[in-house]
């Protein structure tokens, strides 16, 4: 049986097969944020918005099938250019709303990200593999700091509007085909590759 702990979009390797070496980039998420930020949550650029020295901002995805991406939040960035926020010994890596702070993101759009599935309406088929699905929303944890998000098992199929695309289950001893089983996917709409800005 599989732990039921979701994680958020985890990055693992590069569609390549090169491991992922923590490569990320800085982004703003300006004080208007409404949605507190956890390590592993989607996140997509606000279109047209950017603090004073253009570094984009950004907010939380949209779940559901035709919601863009940009990337995946892996922690709060202490600097950004020559601004500097404290970061204390004690804090928690989650963003709560409504706090203006700079962000590292995860986006590239070669990532291959681990994801558990909700399995709600029955596990994935081991046959998923190949196929699109889209994301479902979940409250992080203020406690490890970890996204709820999850892949939303009842969304599998082939419209091009699926967010992520299912490349094959995790090979790991604790997962295994069945309820909240892991997935490796990619983003597949990544709005860093898409030809029409946001």
């Amino acid at each position: 049986m599989n732990a039921n702990s979701p994680f958020g979009l985890r990055p693992m390797a590069y569609a390549s097969g090169a491991p992922y070496g923590g490569g990320v980039q800085v982004y703003y998420v300006p004080a208007s944020n409404a949605t507190p930020l956890f390590l592993g949550d989607p996140v997509l650029a606000l279109g047209g918005a950017a603090d004073a020295s253009g570094v984009p901002a950004v907010g939380i995805a949209a779940a559901g099938a035709s919601g863009p991406i940009t990337g995946v939040m892996q922690g709060i960035a202490n600097n950004a250019g020559e601004t500097v926020l404290p970061v204390l010994q004690n804090q928690t890596p989650y963003l709560p709303a409504g706090q203006a702070a700079y962000i590292y993101v995860a986006d590239d759009p070669n990532l291959v990200f681990a994801v558990q599935e909700d399995s709600v309406g029955g596990a994935l088929p081991a046959g998923a593999a190949s196929s699109n699905a889209s994301l479902v929303a979940g409250a992080g944890s203020t406690v490890s700091s970890l996204s709820g998000w999850q892949l939303q098992s009842s969304s599998l199929g082939t419209a091009a509007g699926g967010q992520m695309r299912i490349l094959r289950a995790y090979q790991s001893i604790d997962n295994a085909i069945g309820a909240n089983a892991k997935w490796l996917c990619r983003i597949n709409l990544h709005a860093i590759t898409s030809t029409t800005g946001i």
